[in-house]
């Protein structure tokens, strides 16, 4: 037990180690912009005193591009240092806490395998939310007198689920719906309802709201000439959404639907409320038994990893949205 320990305890060394030699060798390349703005401010001088003007603004222009690039880069040097410092505080119990990298190494497959369950939850949670969302915007969104009262109703839908906290709705359907009897609580040929449907239900009825919202948005950015345009052709109101409106609109709201769906896979991490057992949950009870918050820090790396790509996605699709409003006008 005690080489185990120290055997962790070298290894947790070398990484850190390892990362202050990154951050030495990373402070050491500034020297190649640095040097850069130095010959180009001697360059400036030596135009200068020769009465070349034209050179000695280009050359003076150049070295400040360099001394730019060489604070920006020493910016972020000082951040990864600060953070290297950080991890080397209080005798490297930082370091030890989060990034216990043995204890990562063995209890990484658990963390992943519980993890499958926010990966159920949030793929068919957006799935229902897409479905749902266009069906309350619709329903905000019924013209005349008769409508009314279905979009007082939509609205009313929309405040209130925006307003609720996920984690409350998630307490509240994951344990108010059982307790009420209203869904059996065994399914034939199925057996007992997993509680990873609440949670399905609970997603879909906040981000429901939200995305409802996003739509509604988009329909009414379309002219309102397309709408004319599409009933004069003998198409009905709901033929009109269907054909004519809905697509446009859900080309323009791409990126802030997308958005909505990186914001429902995080708060997958607050089912543990009502007791799945998924990759938040589980790190917590590793985290417990070790005394260690490595575990959680494996939860947040998967995060990360699955929402980056998602964001750098809607990045795209904003610049090509951007990019064609360019050629069009």
């Amino acid at each position: 037990m005690v080489r185990a320990a120290a055997a962790a305890e070298g290894s947790s060394s070398a990484w850190i180690e390892a990362a202050i030699w990154f951050v030495v060798a990373a402070a050491a390349v500034l020297l190649w912009p640095a040097s850069k703005a130095a010959a180009n401010w001697q360059a400036k001088t030596r135009a200068l005193a020769a009465g070349q003007i034209v050179q000695a603004r280009i050359a003076a222009a150049a070295a400040k591009e360099w001394a730019y690039i060489t604070l920006g880069y020493a910016a972020a040097g000082f951040l990864a240092l600060g953070f290297v410092m950080f991890m080397l505080a209080n005798d490297m119990a930082v370091g030890r806490t989060f990034f216990y990298l043995p204890l990562m190494v063995v209890k990484y497959h658990l963390v992943l395998k519980a993890f499958a369950n926010n990966v159920f939850i949030f793929v068919f949670a957006e799935i229902f939310v897409l479905i749902w969302g266009l069906i309350v915007a619709m329903a905000r969104l019924l013209p005349g007198e008769a409508g009314r009262p279905i979009r007082m109703l939509a609205a009313l839908y929309c405040d209130v689920f925006r307003g609720l906290p996920a984690v409350v709705t998630l307490y509240l359907v994951g344990f108010g719906l059982p307790l009420s009897g209203i869904l059996p609580s065994e399914i034939p040929l199925v057996g007992k309802v997993p509680l990873t449907w609440f949670a399905v239900i609970a997603l879909t009825l906040t981000y429901g709201a939200y995305v409802a919202e996003v739509y509604r948005a988009g329909i009414e950015s379309i002219h309102w000439s397309q709408v004319a345009a599409a009933r004069s052709l003998g198409l009905s109101y709901f033929q009109a959404l269907r054909y004519v409106i809905v697509p446009q609109a859900v080309r323009r709201i791409m990126a802030p639907l997308l958005n909505d769906f990186i914001g429902l896979q995080k708060d997958t991490a607050l089912v543990n409320v009502i007791g799945v057992i998924d990759g938040f949950n589980q790190a917590r009870i590793i985290a417990s038994n070790a005394f260690n918050l490595s575990a959680v820090t494996i939860v947040a790396i998967i995060f990360v990893l699955i929402t980056i790509p998602q964001a750098r996605f809607v990045d795209k699709l904003i610049e090509r949205d951007q990019r064609r409003m360019r050629a069009v006008s």
